[in-house]
């Protein structure tokens, strides 16, 4: 049980990359979420979000019991957040040449993730737990969501 939760928690090893761990970790997400996206739109894209989420969050807590809080080889947080990040134009993605949403959504939630600003730096630092070291992930990604809306919304 121990080396499935380190092995989904670090997103099939992508957590062990030695730099950057965490853009790269959302990196290698980003061909999944496309692939959700064009099949499946919003609807998929949310149960997809739902799913790793409540997955996650059974590893994450294995894997806490061996490890400090928050571990950089933990990444499975940064597929769950990259999927929040493109989840309000999800069903647009597939008719109109996408890929540049998809460069600025990674971009926006790594500016996020790496700046923490408010409740992503509180998340990050006072809740201690699984549910904590994806929920700071979920406030950068909703941010990032937010501003994408608005940048797809105006073009």
């Amino acid at each position: 049980m121990k080396k499935l939760a380190f092995f989904i928690s670090t997103l099939f090893y992508c957590g062990y990359f030695p730099k950057a761990p965490g853009t790269f970790g959302s990196l290698v997400s980003i061909p999944v979420i496309f692939i959700v996206c064009y099949y499946f739109g919003f609807i998929g894209l949310f149960l997809t979000i739902i799913i790793s989420f409540f997955i996650a969050l059974m590893a994450v807590k294995k894997v806490l019991m061996y490890t400090k809080h928050d571990p950089s080889f933990v990444v499975i947080d940064e597929f769950i957040v990259q999927a929040v990040t493109f989840l309000l134009i999800a069903d647009k993605l597939k008719y109109f040449n996408g890929i540049i949403f998809y460069i600025i959504g990674f971009i926006l939630f790594r500016i996020f993730d790496v700046t923490k600003p408010f409740p992503v730096s509180y998340a990050d630092k006072k809740i201690n737990n699984a549910f904590g070291v994806i929920l700071d992930d979920i406030f950068a990604g909703i941010y990032a969501a937010i501003i994408l809306w608005l940048v797809k919304y105006i073009f």
